[in-house]
């Protein structure tokens, strides 16, 4: 029987933290996989997102994935980021919080697809696959042109 990751236990800790403690919980994400985000705000293949219970609707961390719904420019968006895509979860006021090492996921068919549908139906959804050449490449549904808006550099303190 293959062992549980901690990632996700050590990102519902630290979301708790965060709220108890009355700071913003951000999650910083690398945009590939089954990932899905709105792509106007990836920039360099990542999207930092607040997970704030004021900025989300129906948040779930599960042990796969963080899943919500959130407005983005008025726009409600349906949001989805496999567990190994997180980077890190930290608290905007201070910058505490966790980082994670990169994780390499494999390409599967279900990836496929969902690049498929997201050209098909026009979201603006990431749904990118990862593809392994020796160096990690990343492939999106689509580009956008528009600068991200950004209110502060976010820091991270990393515990070991």
């Amino acid at each position: 029987m293959s062992e549980t990751s901690t990632k996700p236990y050590f990102m519902r800790a630290i979301y708790e933290w965060c709220t108890d403690n009355g700071f913003t919980p951000y999650l910083a994400v690398k945009v590939y996989g089954g990932a899905k985000v709105p792509m106007e705000f990836v920039r360099n293949g990542e999207i930092v997102l607040n997970i704030s219970f004021g900025a989300t609707s129906g948040l779930k961390m599960d042990n796969d994935a963080v899943a919500f719904n959130a407005r983005f420019g008025g726009v409600s968006r349906e949001i989805y980021v496999p567990v190994e895509n997180v980077q890190a979860i930290y608290a905007s006021e201070n910058g505490q919080g966790m980082a994670f090492e990169p994780e390499i996921v494999k390409q599967s068919d279900v990836e496929v697809a969902s690049v498929q549908e997201a050209k098909k139906t026009g979201l603006g959804l990431a749904a990118v696959s990862t593809q392994l050449d020796g160096a990690e490449k990343i492939s999106s549904a689509e580009t956008s042109t528009e600068p991200q808006k950004k209110f502060e550099k976010p820091s991270l303190k990393i515990i070991k």
